[in-house]
């Protein structure tokens, strides 16, 4: 029991000033199609998107702990998100919360838990494709408010002339309930257009659960084979990677 306790309070003190915590995992290749019949995910039940990054072939933004992302969303609305990372919640100016499009989240890693803040704001559909095809400035996506939001959150602006397009990534993703799970789980398949493809599995918990919530997400994703990620940014890195080392000579 003192175990139990010592691991419930060092959890609090990790997501203290976020209200959610999200936990993670990544299923292997060779497992998707076996987890994707398991869990009866087809692309009829699903949500198309595609997933566009903004950064510099070096990657100067993720290596500063920026992510600059749109989102086509099939059948819904599109938007761009500025998201930096890590924070300190008590050190975001109050202005923010304020926001519909702002959030701060606690994303839990096999390296422990790391805070973020991200502002999403809406996009006219049609701009994303246009930016893709360079007959619109990236700045286009992103508003002044996100931009004041990242002076704040990291005391710099985005030199939008420096950045390319990385992607598309075609995504489809499931939000479903399972026996074995007492949270709802997110299931997302990312593919690129080489055809490598990566899964994800993850669950969202109030932070009065987050202790039982990363205890009983690694015990549950161990039976279906999927392993916790070994850090925050592994989905993300994994897509910016391959589609940076694509715009080098």
């Amino acid at each position: 029991m003192k175990e139990t306790a010592a691991t419930a309070g060092q959890v609090a003190s990790m997501v203290s000033g976020v209200e959610a915590i999200e936990i993670k995992a990544t299923v292997a290749e060779h497992q998707i199609d076996a987890a994707l019949a398991h869990y009866r995910l087809t692309v009829d039940n699903d949500e198309e998107r595609y997933i566009y990054f903004f950064d510099t072939p070096g990657l100067t933004l993720l290596k500063d702990g920026i992510i600059a992302r749109a989102r086509r969303i099939v059948g819904d609305e599109h938007d761009s998100t500025i998201k930096f990372r890590p924070v300190v919640p008590a050190e975001i100016p109050a202005k923010w919360c304020k926001h519909r499009g702002f959030k701060i989240e606690a994303d839990a890693s096999e390296k422990g838990v790391v805070k973020s803040a991200s502002f999403t704001m809406p996009v006219e559909k049609g701009l994303i494709k246009k930016v893709a095809t360079g007959d619109k400035s990236i700045a286009k996506l992103f508003s002044k408010e996100q931009e004041r939001f990242l002076t704040d959150m990291a005391d710099r602006k985005i030199d939008y002339d420096s950045l390319s397009v990385l992607g598309p990534l075609k995504a489809h993703r499931w939000q479903f309930m399972d026996p074995g799970c007492p949270w709802e789980i997110t299931a997302e398949l990312w593919k690129r257009d080489d055809g490598d493809r990566l899964m994800e599995l993850s669950i969202k918990a109030s932070i009065v659960q987050a202790a039982a919530a990363i205890g009983g997400f690694r015990a549950f994703i161990a039976e279906v084979g999927a392993q916790q990620d070994a850090d925050e940014q592994s989905k993300t890195r994994w897509a910016l990677d391959y589609y940076a080392s694509r715009l080098k000579p």
